[in-house]
C-alpha cells in the first residue's frame, strides 16, 4: 500500500537536463603536436555539411564536436593554444574519453612521413598544405550511419536526413552548446536503441528510402560488433563492416577514413573521384575506378592520402553535366 501513495517523480525533459550541465566546469587539456597541424584540415571529415547538428567550425578557429562515445555523451570544444599546441575542453560523461582519444583524434598516429609523391601535383600540395593529419575517431557507429545515408543522393539530401534525424531523436550535447549555438544548439546522435526505434514514416519524412533505413537498422542491431572494426587492419575491418547486407566498400571506405584514419582506405565506387584522380593524374576526366586504382598503385598503403591531396590541390575538372538531380521521398 505504501507504494500506493508514493510521490510522483517528473521526468526533466532532455533540453533542460542539457541546460542544467552547462554550469558544470569542464575537464581541460592542453596538447603539443609534434609538427605542423591545421585544426581545419585534419577535422573537416567529420563535418556533415554546413549545418551539422553535431559539428561546428567557427570562423575564430574555435571548433565544437558532439558525439557518443563508450563512456556516454560528449562535447568537445578545439582550439589552438598560445603556445602552438592545441587546446581542449571536453562535457559530459564522454568527457575524459574524448580528451584521452585527443592525440589521436588530430593525428598523432598518423604517419604522413612515410608518404612519397610520385606526381608534381600531389608533392606542391603536401609542401602547400604541411599541416594535413588523418584523424582517428575510434568511433565506428559516428561515421557508418552517415556513410549509409549518403549511399546513391546528392549530398544536400543526406545532409538533411542527418540533420533531422539527429535534432529530431538525438539528445542536447552536454556542456554550454545551448548557450553557444542558440536553438540550433549542438547535438548527440541516436543511440542504437533509439536508431531502431525511429518508425517509418520518421525515415520518409527525412528522405531516406527503405534501402538506407533498413540498412541502417542492421547495423544499429550489431553496433558493439561494429565498433570492434575500430581497432582491427583495415583488410579486417572492411571485411567486418561488409558483413551487413547494404554496406558495401565505398560505405565500409568512407566510414574506417574517419574511425581508424586508414591511410589506405580508398573510396571505390564513389561518382566523382575517379574522374578528379584521373584528370590530376593522367588528364583523363573519364576515368573509372580501375583506372583510378592504376593510378594510385605508386601509393600503395597511402591511397586514401593520395587522395585528399588531390582533392587538396584544386585541380578539379570543369563541371560539364548538371548535377545529380535531388529527390524528394518525402512529398510522395
Amino acid at each position: 500500500m505504501a507504494g500506493r501513495f508514493a510521490p510522483r517523480t517528473t521526468a526533466v525533459p532532455r533540453r533542460q537536463a542539457a541546460v542544467a550541465q552547462t554550469s558544470a566546469a569542464p575537464l581541460t587539456r592542453t596538447w603539443a603536436p609534434a609538427g605542423p597541424l591545421d585544426l581545419r584540415l585534419v577535422l573537416s571529415p567529420l563535418r556533415r555539411g554546413p549545418a551539422d547538428p553535431c559539428f561546428r567550425a567557427l570562423r575564430d578557429g574555435t571548433f565544437w564536436r558532439a558525439t557518443r562515445t563508450p563512456a556516454g555523451p560528449g562535447t568537445l570544444r578545439l582550439c589552438a593554444a598560445r603556445d602552438g599546441g592545441v587546446a581542449a575542453a571536453a562535457w559530459g560523461p564522454g568527457a575524459q574519453w574524448l580528451l584521452d582519444g585527443l592525440p589521436a583524434l588530430l593525428g598523432a598516429e598518423d604517419t604522413p612521413e612515410v608518404f612519397r609523391p610520385r606526381h608534381r601535383l600531389v608533392a606542391e600540395t603536401q609542401r602547400r598544405r604541411p599541416g594535413l593529419r588523418l584523424l582517428r575517431t575510434g568511433l565506428v557507429m559516428e561515421s557508418l550511419i552517415p556513410s549509409i545515408l549518403e549511399q546513391k543522393v546528392t549530398t544536400d539530401e543526406a545532409y538533411r536526413a542527418w540533420r533531422l534525424l539527429v535534432r529530431t531523436h538525438g539528445t542536447p550535447a552536454p556542456g554550454p552548446a545551448d548557450a553557444a549555438f542558440g536553438a540550433y544548439g549542438l547535438h548527440v546522435m541516436p543511440d542504437a536503441r533509439t536508431w531502431s526505434l525511429i518508425p517509418s514514416w520518421e525515415w520518409h519524412r527525412a528522405g531516406v528510402d527503405a534501402k538506407r533505413s533498413a540498412t541502417v537498422l542492421r547495423a544499429v542491431r550489431v553496433a558493439r560488433r561494429m565498433e570492434e572494426a575500430a581497432s582491427m587492419e583495415l583488410p579486417e575491418a572492411m571485411a567486418r563492416l561488409q558483413l551487413i547486407p547494404g554496406i558495401g566498400p565505398w560505405t565500409a571506405a568512407e566510414t574506417l577514413q574517419r574511425s581508424n584514419g586508414a591511410a589506405d582506405a580508398v573510396t571505390v565506387g564513389d561518382y566523382h573521384l575517379p574522374g578528379i584522380v584521373g584528370h590530376a593524374l593522367a588528364g583523363n576526366r573519364d576515368a573509372g575506378d580501375d583506372e583510378m586504382l592504376t593510378l594510385l598503385e605508386p601509393y600503395e598503403g597511402q591511397r586514401h592520402r593520395a587522395t585528399r591531396l588531390i582533392l587538396l590541390s584544386g585541380h578539379i575538372p570543369a563541371r560539364r553535366a548538371p548535377r545529380m538531380t535531388p529527390g524528394d521521398i518525402a512529398r510522395l
